[in-house]
């Protein structure tokens, strides 16, 4: 125990307590204790690890602290507590901030440099993609390797200051070899079930990121467009069809045109053919009820592909693949075979290498050249399709990809994963909501390939056949004791390194995993899955997963996809969803919108304790807005702080005789007050209610201070019986106060708490009531009448410290008896000499004669 400091202050106390904590083991997870109480007392945290690629914001603050407030709350309440953390390495942010952070780019084709020295260190955003020097995959995932070690100290650094609990001995990346291992085997075990598969599709294609895209990691985004009137003519001559369209670059790929079954103005139409303008392909015109009557002129053109819709008439009507857009995001140089005229040959030729904005304003032209466009419409805006992380509007490209069967082309798997998220307790319940509607809106299966570098790499290879060629058919895969492995470094079972590439040998699937096929495992890398089987039956299913509302459609959906999967169980008990930080203008902070606050400087500046206070006043998926330049919430929670540390010096200045009771009825109501917030807040945090937790405890404390306080110190000055009842009862409820506010203001009850008693307040019981009886009212009573006694000599201009001769204090007949109960405390906090009561509906001070004052 400590002695009390002369001046108590907050400064330093997070580096004093965060060594204390190292040192101590005070947030360790006890595996002997949870051997010994089995997974009834494990609480388990499915914690989200951020991505180390770039910055933490104040919205990361923001969530990590209601997840760490509701974990200290369980660890005072006698759980063992299991609380890793996790680094998200790999995926394609990483790779993007390599690329700005060194001016490099990767090219698989050049050889591995060991001597390779980055052309700049942290200071080529502004460099082109064009202008970044090319390296080999392994020079470029080594910078990944290391950019991304460095981002972790950083963020580690910056939660260790914060406070939040966490056993620093159980962290992961998402790209170690165990992880690598974890995340191969779970993918190989998907294979092996036939829910994992390959397929040549219509992918969502990123140009910049070369790269395919999942329909989770899709956002719209509002673009200029305008309506194109094409002419397409009739093939028996008797006319022309007018179309509408946004993308007349993709004229070339048209395959049909489609109106809707009911449309009476296109029905003498189904079945006959027409020629598209300027490449004067022939296309039969079709129905389908997706085809939209009171949409531009009510009959589309099915181009492969523009939209998602293309897809599905592509794939529903049976149409040919007429691919035009290539993979880096311009028309491919070989004209699709379709095109026979020499007209429109060369017509395509003009637009081979175009990008797609340079190809739309060429085709316009040749449109009016040929007198086939009839009209352009006005400018609007409308959502077009684009990767969250991306600059340009997505393409639609035909490639071989992986996919994890999600539930889109199977009821069976579909309702079993609604089953499953009905059996999670969901806080706030309406976020619920979100993810039966991912559900119910998902048009295709989970693609898990990306073409990219830094992550897992997908553990197949290929056999070829004696030409040489992929045999899509003979898919090789490692033994799971071989993982983890890299296809393109090694073999696979029966075959040697002589072989790769060669007629009857096999070849190397380059691709990786999606970043979220290995983050869907976090519970399992955490939770020592298929590694560590005792840890993983103590820990699984996880207690809770906390994390944003905007990833319920990625990560919180393929989580518990992947254990649907496996375990045919939902991966926690518990979804808690934090809201997003908002600036003042109500707006979503991001970095694309510029207007993301770093937490770092707040803290510095306010304290841990008060950002935390800040956190925990919002609720579980409410919004918060924060203003840096007027941050009112962290100045109230430092000011609370600060109090805690002043008051609680001014409790243990009285000393509590041992042996003594608590006796007065003024301080037995208090205790009995404090009984009832101990009930609500315990049930608030059972709740994931932080902040009703919080609200009152501390509506508890400050009237503890302004008014109990006041009313006892004269006579805990005065000792005796009655001024040691006042002593135990202060200390029995700092005791109480600090334990309820220790998990919000972390480093402040800890400091108080050492000066008093031994161990860490954070691995004391949580508070249960006392059950000392006392009657609630008579401190509310007394603390109205200190108001008046206040207010009486404020309006009389005289000191509080000024003596009162008389005092006349009115109220219900039954609100005396209880003033009388604490008579003696309020003439002693009032300084009156004499103190009567008298009858009156509302309780109020009605005279007071202050004494005379001394020559």
């Amino acid at each position: 125990m400590a002695a009390l400091p002369d001046k108590p202050a907050l400064e330093g106390l997070e580096a004093k307590w965060g060594e204390r904590w190292e040192q101590d083991g005070t947030f360790l997870f006890d595996r002997d204790a949870a051997r010994a109480s089995g997974r009834a007392g494990v609480y388990s945290v499915d914690t989200p690890p951020p991505t180390a690629s770039g910055s933490l914001h104040i919205g990361h603050v923001f969530s990590y602290t209601h997840t760490d407030v509701k974990t200290r709350f369980e660890r005072m309440r006698g759980k063992t507590v299991f609380y890793p953390m996790g680094w998200d390495d790999n995926g394609l942010p990483t790779e993007r901030r390599v690329q700005n952070y060194y001016g490099v780019r990767c090219d698989p084709s050049l050889p591995y440099d060991p001597h390779f020295t980055p052309p700049f260190q942290g200071n080529a955003k502004s460099v082109k993609p064009a202008d970044q020097v090319p390296i080999s995959r392994r020079n470029f995932i080594e910078l990944c390797e290391a950019l991304t070690v460095e981002d972790e100290k950083t963020f580690e650094s910056l939660w260790r200051e914060l406070g939040l609990s966490v056993d620093w001995t159980q962290t992961y990346r998402t790209i170690s070899d165990e992880t690598i291992r974890t995340s191969q085997l779970a993918f190989l075990r998907n294979y092996e079930r036939g829910e994992a598969y390959q397929d040549l599709a219509p992918t969502l294609w990123d140009v910049d990121f070369r790269s395919a895209i999942a329909q989770a990691e899709l956002e719209d985004r509002d673009q200029p467009a305008n309506y194109h009137r094409l002419a397409f003519h009739r093939v028996d001559g008797s006319g022309d069809i007018h179309i509408e369209t946004t993308r007349p670059e993709l004229l070339a790929a048209c395959v049909a045109l489609v109106a809707h079954p009911d449309d009476e103005r296109y029905q003498p139409y189904f079945g006959t053919t027409v020629t598209t303008p300027v490449f004067g392909v022939e296309v039969p015109v079709l129905a389908h009820p997706l085809a939209q009557p009171d949409k531009g002129s009510g009959i589309a053109m099915i181009c492969t592909f523009g939209d998602m819709t293309d897809i599905v008439w592509w794939r529903e009507l049976n149409l040919p693949n007429r691919t035009i857009i290539g993979r880096d995001g311009r028309v491919v140089a070989e004209a699709p075979e379709a095109i026979v005229s020499e007209a429109g040959r060369a017509a395509f030729a003009e637009l081979a290498g175009k990008t797609v904005f340079s190809a739309r304003k060429r085709v316009v032209e040749l449109l009016q050249e040929s007198g086939e466009l009839l009209e352009v419409g006005k400018s609007f805006q409308h959502p077009v399709k684009f990767y969250e992380k991306g600059d340009r509007p997505l393409e639609i490209v035909s490639t071989r990809q992986w996919y994890i069967r999600n539930g889109a082309r199977s009821e069976q798997l579909r309702a079993r994963l609604l089953e499953l998220g009905r059996q999670i307790d969901w806080h706030p319940e309406f976020m619920r909501v979100r993810y039966e509607n991912w559900v119910n809106g998902l048009t295709g299966d989970w693609l898990v390939s990306r073409q990219r570098y830094f992550g897992v790499p997908i553990p197949v290879w290929y056999a070829l056949d004696d030409n040489g060629e992929r045999d899509y058919a003979r898919v090789l895969v490692p033994d799971a004791a071989s993982l983890p492995v890299d296809p393109t470094s090694d073999v696979p079972p029966g075959y040697t390194e002589d072989q790769r590439g060669a007629p009857g040998g096999f070849e190397a699937e380059t691709d990786i995993l999606d970043t979220w096929a290995t983050s869907s495992l976090t519970p399992q890398l955490a939770g020592g899955w298929q590694r560590d089987a005792e840890l993983w039956d103590l820990v699984a299913p996880f207690d809770v997963r906390p994390q944003g509302q905007d990833i319920i459609r990625t990560w919180l959906f393929s989580t518990l996809l992947r254990s649907a999967l496996e375990d045919d169980r939902a991966p926690w008990t518990n979804a808690s969803i934090s809201g997003f930080i908002v600036d003042p203008d109500r707006k979503k902070m991001s970095k694309s919108k510029g207007n993301v606050v770093t937490p770092a400087d707040i803290l510095a500046q306010h304290g841990s304790d008060a950002v935390r206070y800040w956190a925990a006043s919002s609720r579980l998926g409410a919004d918060a807005a924060f203003d840096p330049q007027n941050p009112t919430q962290i100045k109230i929670g430092r000011r609370l702080a600060i109090k805690v540390l002043n008051a609680a010096k001014f409790v243990l200045g009285f000393d509590a005789p041992e042996g003594a009771r608590v006796t007065e009825p003024l301080d037995l109501s208090m205790l009995a007050a404090l009984d009832d917030v101990v009930t609500q807040a315990t049930k608030a945090l059972e709740d994931f209610d932080h902040a009703r937790a919080l609200e009152v405890t501390e509506a508890f404390f400050w009237t503890f201070c302004d008014d109990y306080l006041e009313l006892v110190k004269e006579r805990a000055y005065t000792g005796g019986d009655a001024g040691a009842s006042a002593a135990v009862a202060l200390r029995t409820a700092l005791s109480i106060v600090l334990r309820l506010l220790a998990p919000v203001i972390s480093f402040a009850t800890e400091e108080v708490w050492s000066w008093f008693q031994e161990g860490s307040v954070h691995r004391a019981p949580w508070p249960v009531p006392t059950g000392l009886g006392g009657d609630p009212a008579v401190l509310a009573a007394a603390s109205e009448a200190l108001i008046g006694i206040r207010r009486a000599k404020t309006e009389a201009k005289a000191s509080q410290k000024t003596p009162v001769a008389a005092a006349v204090v009115a109220a219900p007949a039954e609100r005396i008896e209880l003033l009388r109960a604490a008579e003696a405390d309020l003439r002693a906090v009032g300084r009156i000499a004499q103190l009567e009561f008298a009858d009156g509906e509302q309780l109020a001070v009605t005279r007071i004669d202050l004494a005379p004052e001394e020559a």
